[in-house]
């Protein structure tokens, strides 16, 4: 698996899973119904901020990433980031691959943080990859989040200091 820089002529590979994902309303707090261009906007970041894709040796997108400056102004210095990994290629370390790319490059950039503003925490996958790469939860919003199947949940915020 390689990670690299996103271009344009990902996008078509990237489209398809996020709309999956952010349809499927489990995982993101982004709408439902979002349509591609404003998904184009929302996911493929300008600089200071990067996105991603890791890819098999064929060339197949198996997942993105998107890394930022989680705040403006005088908090400039803790990163975000968000994570996509196709539905359909889950299981095979991709997430975990682009979660220490992103702590790298975070890291490498001189930011002190990195903070993870929406963690559904019914999506128990992403908070024990985020724990183990040494996340901790540092509130929890009680029902932030409407599940469609599980009614309103928690939505953790986690952090990194570096």
């Amino acid at each position: 698996m390689q990670i690299r820089v996103a271009t344009e002529a990902d996008w078509p590979a990237i489209w398809p899973f996020f709309r999956r994902i952010v349809a499927a309303g489990e995982t993101y707090t982004y709408p439902r119904d979002m349509d591609e261009p404003a998904a184009r906007e929302t996911w493929m970041l300008q600089p200071p901020g990067r996105t991603v894709v890791a890819v098999d040796d064929d060339g197949t997108v198996l997942g993105s990433a998107k890394m930022n400056p989680n705040h403006m102004g005088g908090a400039s210095h803790i990163a975000g980031a968000s994570f996509m990994v196709d539905p359909d290629r889950s299981g095979k370390g991709v997430g975990r691959a682009l979660g220490e790319h992103a702590l790298e490059w975070a890291r490498r950039e001189g930011y002190r943080a990195m903070q993870f503003n929406a963690v559904v925490e019914t999506n128990t996958g992403a908070v024990a990859l985020w724990k183990s790469l040494g996340f901790e939860t540092v509130a929890t919003l009680e029902e932030g989040f409407l599940h469609p199947e599980h009614g309103y949940v928690g939505l953790h915020i986690m952090y990194q200091r570096f």
